[in-house]
């Protein structure tokens, strides 16, 4: 138990933003996932949670169904496994029980910032979050600045520097890449 703060205490850390245990109402696992992967909103963790819930809870009842409905169920769980693939959350397309082991984190490690980790473009992830948000990362032709933007497999190959980011002059120069025509503009 922690005591209450005094009035004069109140005053003084009332301007910060500190954790709040009580309105976070979730455990300890929920706060350490948004610490972990850098979520700047608790309700983007709940919605994951909820998703990977309704998956979990869709491959159990396609488990569930009888005999007599295999072809359905065939068709149906090749078609969740080909979304979920397409998707990047999960790593194979063989069996149900790869979607009944779906969690939240498999949602965070497809945003955009953890890929940005992953294909070494940033060193961690709070940098990573940073250039998103300051604009100097583009999705295909579309510049992004929303650091919760899921990524499918398909585009996955298409994330880059913006064009006038001056990460990207940064980059070429060290790899001695830079044209020449780049200098004048």
């Amino acid at each position: 138990m922690v005591r209450k703060l005094k009035y004069h205490e109140q005053k003084l850390l009332r301007r910060l933003e500190l954790v709040s245990w009580a309105a976070a109402a979730g455990s300890l696992a929920e706060v350490k996932a948004l610490r972990r992967y850098r979520l700047g909103r608790r309700e983007d963790y709940v919605q994951y949670k909820a998703l990977a819930r309704t998956v979990r809870a869709l491959a159990r009842r396609l488990r569930d169904l009888g005999p007599a409905s295999a072809a359905f169920r065939a068709r149906c769980a090749a078609a969740l496994l080909e979304k979920l693939y397409g998707l990047g959350l999960v790593s194979c397309r063989r069996s149900l029980s790869v979607c009944e082991s779906l969690s939240a984190a498999a949602f965070c490690r497809r945003r955009l910032p953890c890929l940005l980790v992953k294909l070494r473009m940033a060193q961690n992830l709070r940098h990573a979050v940073t250039f998103v948000e300051q604009g100097h990362v583009r999705v295909g032709p579309e510049v992004v600045t929303d650091p919760a933007l899921l990524v499918p497999r398909a585009v996955e190959d298409f994330i880059t520097w913006v064009d006038a980011s001056r990460l990207r002059q940064k980059v070429l120069d060290y790899n001695q890449e830079r044209d020449d025509f780049d200098l004048a503009a």
